[in-house]
């Protein structure tokens, strides 16, 4: 993803989430600049159609909507903070090889496990892509958790080394 790419972004976002997880274009810029090589595009006849942005984190810790990345200095984890697949693409593919190809990213630099925040009846999405739900006993963890709109928010997670 591209500073130039961020228009598309607001565009997938408004197309695929309700008011109330629509995020700025102050803090997806923010967001870009904190973890540039963890946010990709995915693009049908030259246009963007899908993206997934996410940053190196710690098992454990919700990113809650609206807030900045803070990549973590010796992280464990890469949380996938927001995945966006438009209605011209959808059947395509593009969620799950986005999420495949950012995982692959996390396995080469060693993370011990990928985590996101399921939204929106998505559990079943992330589950087929080998997600497990996990329960948060950090109560700040649970509030960050609590800020997602459009139903229960579910913490999600993977391991990806054996």
């Amino acid at each position: 993803m591209l500073a130039t790419d961020i228009a598309s972004v607001l565009r997938l976002q408004a197309q695929c989430y309700l008011p109330d997880n629509i995020e700025s274009e102050a803090v997806i810029r923010t967001r870009l600049a904190s973890a540039p090589d963890t946010a990709w595009i995915a693009e049908t006849d030259g246009k963007a159609c899908a993206y997934l942005v996410g940053y190196r984190s710690r098992l454990g810790q919700v990113g809650a909507l609206g807030d900045g990345f803070e990549p973590a200095e010796a992280p464990d984890c890469l949380y996938l903070h927001d995945l966006a697949v438009g209605p011209q693409a959808r059947g395509l593919g593009l969620g799950p090889r986005l999420v495949a190809h950012a995982l692959a990213q996390a396995r080469r630099e060693q993370l011990s496990w990928a985590a996101l925040v399921s939204v929106q009846g998505s559990q079943a999405f992330w589950h087929q892509q080998g997600f497990a739900a996990r329960p948060l006993d950090d109560p700040g963890q649970a509030r960050a958790l609590a800020s997602y709109a459009g139903g229960p928010a579910c913490y999600m997670t993977q391991a990806l080394l054996a």
